[in-house]
């Protein structure tokens, strides 16, 4: 029997719905609006195609978009500066600094400049603590739209064992906290673990973040597991660029008992998740009530 496909662009609509809901409440009843600051340095084109994205679903979800887009040379005092700006700025709720920076940029500076509970990409090493001493934080997006996305299909987690293939900080470890959160068996695997495809074929949640083209295939896979693809990779097939995530989809969906597909999985999810922590940090900082089902 073919797997169920988890339809990510779809439980993203509905949580981006969730949220315009909640900031259309918090509109009316406090007369409050989130807004989210995106900082963008340098001319990446993949960057500014997510900043722009990240934009536009900001306005349509109802809260103030705040873009400040600085040029490649900025220095890093210049930078620090803005975040500090921010930082102090009752208007923004929400701060992300589009990564990669350029190189003469110390990343984890920066993001630790960051106010933590402005941190809605949740990599602060003070929301990456909390997270791993099981405390209230903000939470990566990709992640948590995983966590969301397999608590709507499989109802409660307790008790299953899960796999995450790759230690990354931004999937890999919050990830399998996450999954510890709600009560898993949790295996950190990657690349030099030994018999991996043993390994893999424990779970019932697989989740493969591990940045390699098809790594996991079917033979891989417990029979009715749920598969969680977080991987996206452009690579070449008939003298064609086309998109593929760490998961080999065609011989997994015969195995597994749902997966999401690439692109139209996990990927969607992350831009929602960002919309949701932003309203999640609003509410925290006036004393609000957070949104229900938006949160770890």
């Amino acid at each position: 029997m073919a797997a169920t496909i988890i339809d990510g662009k779809a439980f993203a609509a509905r949580v981006r719905a969730s949220v315009a809901a909640h900031v259309a409440r918090m509109k009316e009843e406090s007369g409050i609006t989130p807004g989210l600051a995106v900082v963008l340095v340098g001319q990446d084109p993949a960057s500014e195609v997510y900043v722009r994205a990240k934009g536009k679903a900001t306005l349509e979800a109802g809260m103030n978009s705040y873009e400040h887009k600085l040029p490649a040379e900025t220095s890093e005092a210049d930078l620090l500066a803005l975040i500090g700006r921010l930082n102090a700025d009752p208007a923004v709720n929400g701060i992300l600094v589009q990564l990669p920076l350029p190189k003469h940029l110390n990343s984890d500076l920066v993001i630790n400049t960051i106010d933590p509970a402005k941190d809605v990409d949740g990599f602060h090493i003070s929301n990456v603590g909390l997270l791993g001493t099981g405390q209230k934080a903000m939470v990566p997006c990709t992640p948590l739209g995983c966590l969301m996305m397999l608590r709507d299909h499989l109802g409660s987690l307790a008790g299953m064992d899960a796999v995450v293939v790759g230690r990354s900080n931004i999937v890999g470890k919050p990830m399998a906290q996450l999954l510890l959160g709600d009560s898993c068996t949790v295996t950190i695997a990657h690349s030099r673990t030994k018999d991996l495809a043993a390994v893999c074929r424990r779970a019932d949640i697989l989740v493969a973040a591990v940045g390699r083209p098809e790594m996991i295939t079917g033979e891989m896979v417990k029979p009715g597991a749920t598969v969680i693809d977080v991987g996206i990779n452009r690579i070449e097939r008939d003298g064609k660029q086309v998109l593929v995530g760490d998961v080999d989809f065609a011989s997994t969906a015969a195995v597994a008992g749902a997966i999401t597909p690439v692109p139209g999985g996990v990927g969607p999810m992350t831009i929602a998740c960002l919309l949701a922590n932003t309203v999640t940090a609003c509410a925290r900082a006036n004393g609000l009530a957070e949104p229900e089902g938006l949160t770890a």
